[in-house]
């Protein structure tokens, strides 16, 4: 795809992405599990919790108070689209350079100049008092400096440090044991919305997926609640996400500025639609690949390998029938396998399945042979133990990662070393 924006520090004007998409639920339930896939996807990709945030919000809520200042229908329709993705640069511009951008334009430091939506004072007054966008994003940041404790994840039960209406943090300097809620950033947007019908149906929407996110141990360390998330694009027709990493880096100018977003997504019912003339609900989310990568190697984040397959190492090549028969009654069982095809002798073997990842391999010599067993390595224990040998006592104990059991016992034993390596 092609970045219709300025290239910036892993931003590049073409790059890949990849996606993952719900077509056909209607249900916010749909939405809320491809805001907690994406939260999952960076940690198990080695970004670690605290250095990221998936921000949700609903285009509803926006929708609705562009209709009650006049900027509704088709005739407005690029206006609209630049008030979506003027909103959607308010954690990179701040609360003047929206401002701007929604009245007559503003020129960046490169002296580059972008026009504006046109939109009157009292127009542009409207937007950001609905969404209360310098209040809002001043809370959390004051709250996380003062309050670490607002990183943690919190369920609704912690009720000693809620309040009853998120209005009195606004005027509170000192935040006092609390932290970011998002069930009470909802409340905020509740009392904004006022009567507009598409704005409450938008704010429902977002209370039942913040009960989602609790309910399934999602507190606002991970997924946050955010009123400047609407996305650019303008075929959005509900909930909105972002995915955006916190920490620093260097700008073009040698200044510290937050690496920002990786990816984002919403909910898009009437796309399909645009195509084959039938409404079909889906939403989505897109990562992108490129900026991801560069971010990784910012921070020296590795993913976790996957186990490898058990590989059945060969001793006799004159027994390889037998060493192809276990192989068999692995993958029979259900169980990733491999027989070793190559000419090395053990160590090499051994290092082969090293470098597949292997949990365990299978050894069978002549003795294990006349006696109808095998024996099982444990390979990511042995390493362990290895690496912690100081003496002789040491050195016996990291020989009892490897056991021998009978052949129709292999994968009863294989099963639990896989099960002790993937809990």
């Amino acid at each position: 795809v092609y970045r219709n924006e300025k290239p910036g520090p892993g931003r590049f004007k073409q790059f890949m992405q990849f996606d993952a998409d719900t077509v056909g639920a209607e249900s916010v339930a749909a939405d809320a599990e491809i805001c907690m896939l994406a939260a999952d996807t960076l940690e198990a990709l080695g970004v670690k919790r605290g250095d990221y945030v998936i921000k949700v919000s609903n285009r509803k809520m926006l929708e609705g108070v562009m209709e009650a200042i006049g900027l509704g229908g088709d005739a407005n329709a690029s206006r609209r689209l630049i008030v979506l993705r003027t909103i959607d640069t308010f954690d990179r511009l701040g609360i003047e350079g929206v401002k701007l951008r929604l009245g007559p334009g503003r020129t960046d430091d490169s002296g580059d100049f972008t026009k504006g939506a046109g939109l009157s004072d009292g127009q542009i007054d409207a937007i950001l008092k609905f969404f209360k966008l310098d209040e809002v994003w001043s809370l959390a940041n004051v709250s996380d400096a003062r309050n670490p404790a607002s990183l943690d994840d919190r369920s609704k039960s912690d009720a000693a440090l809620r309040t009853p209406r998120f209005a009195d943090q606004l005027t509170d300097s000192k935040f006092p044991g609390r932290y970011f809620d998002n069930s009470a950033v909802v409340e905020l947007f509740e009392v904004a919305c006022g009567t507009s019908a598409v704005g409450r149906e938008g704010i429902n929407e977002l209370h039942d997926i913040v009960e989602l996110f609790e309910a399934a141990g999602y507190g606002s360390r991970r997924i946050r609640i955010d009123p400047s998330v609407v996305r650019g694009l303008e075929y959005y027709t509900g909930p909105v996400f972002e995915a955006e990493l916190t920490f620093e880096v260097k700008g073009d100018d040698g200044k510290p500025v937050r690496f920002g977003s990786v990816g984002g997504g919403g909910r898009y019912d009437d796309l399909v639609a645009r195509f084959t003339g039938e409404k079909v609900p889906a939403t989505g989310f897109s990562i992108g690949v490129s900026r991801l990568q560069a971010a990784l190697a910012h921070i020296g984040a590795k993913a976790e390998a996957p186990l490898g397959p058990v590989v059945v190492v060969v001793m006799d090549k004159a027994e390889i029938a037998s060493y192809q028969k276990m192989t068999q009654t692995l993958r029979q069982a259900g169980i990733r396998a491999e027989m070793y095809l190559g000419s090395s002798g053990m160590k090499a073997q051994m290092k082969y399945a090293d470098k597949r990842n292997s949990p365990c391999v299978i050894i069978q010599g002549s003795d294990e042979r006349a006696k109808g067993e095998v024996t099982i390595k444990d390979l990511i224990e042995g390493a362990k133990a290895a690496a912690a040998i100081k003496d002789n006592k040491e050195w016996k104990e990291a020989r009892a990662a490897q056991v021998a059991v009978s052949e129709s016992k292999m994968v009863e034993e294989v099963r639990k070393i896989i099960a002790r390596h993937m809990s």
